[in-house]
C-alpha cells in the first residue's frame, strides 16, 4: 500500500536556538564557564567530550578564593551548590575545595554555563562588529576580564621575572584570553607547554592593566 506524500505541514518544525543571555547573566555564566576550564576534572567527574565539560556539576579548586568566587557567581545565577573542603597530598598538604551542584539542578547548571560559554566566547573571538550598540561596546571588555578573573583565580600560575603566565589544559580558553587581553589593550602571547598551554603577558604596565582590569569592585 503505497502512503501518502508528506505536506510541509507534516514535517517537524526544527527547534528554535534559546534567546541569547542578558549582559549581567552571560557575564557571571561565562567566567563560571572560564573557572571550571581552568581545573582539571575531578576523579569523580568523567567529563566526556559528548557532554560536555559542565554535565557533572563538579569542580574542585586548591585556592579558597577561587571557590568563593564560584560561589558566589553560582549564587547570583540561582544555582545552589555544596561546598566540601578536604585536604590533599603526602609531604606537601594543602586544602581541596570541592564544589558540588545537586544532582536534580545539574541540568539547568550545564546548560546555563554551556549558553554562557558560547555567547561569551562568540562576543570575544568574533572581533569588533561595525555599528555596534554602546551596551556591546561596554561589555565586551567586561568579558575580557571575567576571563582573566578567571584564569588568575583558578589557572596554573606561571611567574618569571619579565612576565606573568597562565598555564592551561583548555586550548579555547587559551585563545580567549589572548584575545581578551587585546581588547583590554595588553600584548598577549599563547606558546605550547608541556601538555598545556601557556598564555603570557609583559610585567611592568601591562601586567598591571590585566590585573587591575581582574580585580573585584
Amino acid at each position: 500500500m503505497l502512503s501518502e506524500p508528506t505536506t510541509l505541514l507534516d514535517r517537524p518544525r526544527p527547534l528554535s536556538p534559546p534567546p541569547p543571555l542578558d549582559w549581567l547573566t552571560l557575564a557571571d555564566a561565562f567566567e563560571v564557564a572560564c573557572l571550571v576550564r581552568c581545573t582539571p576534572p575531578p576523579a569523580a567527574d568523567v567529563r566526556r567530550l559528548d557532554v560536555g565539560p559542565y554535565r557533572g556539576g563538579i569542580a574542585e579548586f586548591n585556592r579558597e578564593d577561587a571557590a568563593h568566587r564560584m560561589r558566589q557567581l553560582l549564587r547570583r545565577l540561582d544555582v545552589p551548590v555544596e561546598h566540601e573542603l578536604t585536604m590533599g597530598g603526602l609531604r606537601r598538604r594543602y586544602e581541596l575545595h570541592r564544589l558540588s551542584v545537586p544532582r536534580e539542578h545539574r541540568s539547568a547548571y550545564a546548560n546555563l554555563l554551556a549558553a554562557g560559554w558560547r555567547q561569551g566566547r562568540r562576543e570575544l573571538l568574533g572581533g569588533p562588529v561595525p555599528g555596534a550598540s554602546t551596551a556591546r561596546r561596554l561589555w565586551r571588555p567586561r568579558l575580557a576580564a571575567s576571563a582573566w578573573r578567571a584564569a588568575l583565580l583558578a589557572g596554573g600560575r606561571h611567574v618569571r621575572r619579565h612576565c606573568l603566565g597562565i598555564r592551561l589544559a583548555d586550548r579555547d580558553l587559551a585563545a580567549v584570553l589572548v584575545r581578551g587581553a587585546a581588547l583590554l589593550e595588553v600584548p598577549a602571547v599563547l606558546r605550547p607547554g608541556s601538555g598545556c598551554f601557556l598564555v603570557s603577558v609583559p610585567n611592568g604596565e601591562h601586567r598591571a592593566r590585566i590585573t587591575e582590569s581582574a580585580r573585584l569592585g
